[in-house]
């Protein structure tokens, strides 16, 4: 103690140097233990990586017959939505080129009928776009897929009929790839060039939908309107869809503002006191009508 007294500054030394090495050693010791923990942690690791690495890839019966109860289902349901997706297609039956004609001059006088019933007008000489087919057959390769476009066809006219528009001013349709001798082959998808396609292997991804196109004008009051083309897009016996729409107002100007109002006529004698003039009320908007063109594709699954 005499001695601490006497080397003051030795001492505190001293001291402190025994308090930095025992601080020095806690902390090495904690620092070992932390890595000592992260390279068991680490070994572990690399021995289960080591593991899978050197295991089959093969799943264990349990998961196989797992993944094939997925595999089922997600079949089924597939095939399930493909056959409601058929069932809002007109069907397409085996037909003899003579018997698309018959079927045509049919569904013609048909539609002729409907059009006089409901005071709709028809364009003149109307084939429902099948004009020349009115006069030769069809090839018998082209006559199946015809007589479903004609079914088509059928469905959209009678909407518009029953709808009760003024007139149809024009009905087009664009012919069938098969009627102008296309090859059958499959063709790439609408989203795959042809480089694309011959990248992947040479060989074209089959179509699962196929397009019939129609072009129709009519006119109408715009009630009438609107529930046709409501009953194009919710139709249930074949699958629409308004590619382009245009309405255009009869009416391109405005009414004329009337510069002086008419008098109004004086109550007769005879008129009881809630009676009113016989003047008719002058509508200025509401009572035009519109024309609608349409461009609307049938669709048909390839499925």
């Amino acid at each position: 103690m005499k001695w601490f007294q006497q080397n003051l500054a030795l001492g505190v030394l001293l001291v402190t140097s025994g308090i930095c090495i025992l601080f020095g050693a806690a902390l090495l010791y904690w620092r070992w233990s932390v890595w000592s923990e992260a390279k068991q942690t680490f070994d572990q690791v690399t021995a289960e990586r080591n593991r899978l690495q050197s295991l089959n890839p093969f799943p264990n019966d349990a998961n196989y017959r797992k993944l094939q109860g997925y595999l089922e289902k997600y079949d089924a349901t597939l095939g399930k939505f493909k056959d409601e997706l058929k069932a809002e297609v007109a069907p397409a039956p085996p037909l003899a080129p003579n018997e698309f004609q018959s079927r045509l001059r049919q569904a013609t006088l048909a539609a002729g009928e409907r059009a006089r019933t409901n005071n709709v007008k028809l364009p003149d000489r109307f084939q429902l776009g099948f004009d020349e087919f009115a006069r030769t057959m069809p090839s018998t390769a082209v006559a199946a897929l015809l007589g479903q476009e004609l079914s088509q066809v059928q469905i959209l006219i009678n909407i518009l009929l029953d709808a009760k528009v003024d007139s149809i001013t024009s009905f087009r349709r664009r012919p069938l790839a098969e009627e102008r001798g296309a090859s059958p082959t499959p063709t790439p998808s609408p989203g795959q060039t042809g480089a694309a396609a011959a990248k992947q292997g040479g060989t074209p991804t089959p179509k699962l939908i196929e397009r019939n196109v129609v072009e129709i004008s009519f006119k109408a009051a715009p009630g009438a309107a609107r529930k046709a083309v409501n009953e194009i897009t919710s139709s249930a016996g074949q699958f629409f869809v308004i590619r382009t729409l245009y309405v255009r107002n009869e009416k391109d100007k405005g009414p004329p503002r009337e510069r002086t109002a008419a008098p109004t006529p004086a109550p007769s004698p005879q008129a009881s006191p809630g009676q009113q003039g016989a003047g008719a009320l002058n509508f200025i908007v509401g009572n035009e009508h519109i024309e609608v063109s349409a461009t609307i594709e049938m669709l048909r699954f390839m499925f």
